[in-house]
């Protein structure tokens, strides 16, 4: 069976950083974002929320198994992170745009920690059915969904484009 699909507009993407800026009741003094899924709602969120200090990270997980399970075990490989420098002692709202298996904000999240930060987590959509974590969520999540998430600045990119309409 095919994951449900749920196409965002812009408009909607809006209401949903409206419904997360009250809730961020801490001051942050930097913002990480996870690149790529994290730029844009990193973006609007560091304009609506006054956060000035906007640095990114990337993250892959390798793996050379093609089980599953070798996947998931997969340790993650920083390919960029800002200097410790940047977050030692200091409030740091890490942004992506889904929590769906947790893996990479998680290891943001941790890598921040280690550095002498003090991370929050922040997503527009967070899947609990999807998660690997039981015991972590988001500290800070617009709404829950069990759908695949289309955000409307992905509908044109890349070969697997998706169709607004159905094909003739």
């Amino acid at each position: 069976m095919a994951q449900r699909r749920e196409l965002l507009t812009w408009e909607e993407v809006d209401r949903l950083i409206d419904h997360l800026k009250p809730q961020v009741n801490t001051e942050f003094e930097a913002m990480v974002i996870i690149t790529r899924g994290g730029i844009v709602p990193g973006g609007l969120l560091s304009e609506a929320l006054g956060i000035r200090t906007v640095l990114t990270a990337a993250v892959d997980f390798p793996f050379e198994d093609e089980h599953q399970a070798a996947k998931l075990l997969a340790w993650p490989k920083f390919i960029q992170f800002p200097d410790d420098s940047q977050l030692v002692g200091r409030n740091v709202l890490v942004v992506d745009d889904v929590w769906g298996s947790g893996r990479t904000i998680t290891a943001v999240k941790n890598r921040v920690a280690a550095a002498g930060g003090l991370p929050s987590t922040c997503v527009i959509h967070y899947n609990p059915y999807r998660s690997l974590f039981s015991q972590a969520k988001p500290d800070f999540y617009a709404a829950i969904t069990d759908a695949y998430i289309v955000y409307p600045w992905e509908v044109d990119r890349g070969p697997n484009k998706v169709l607004l309409d159905e094909p003739d």
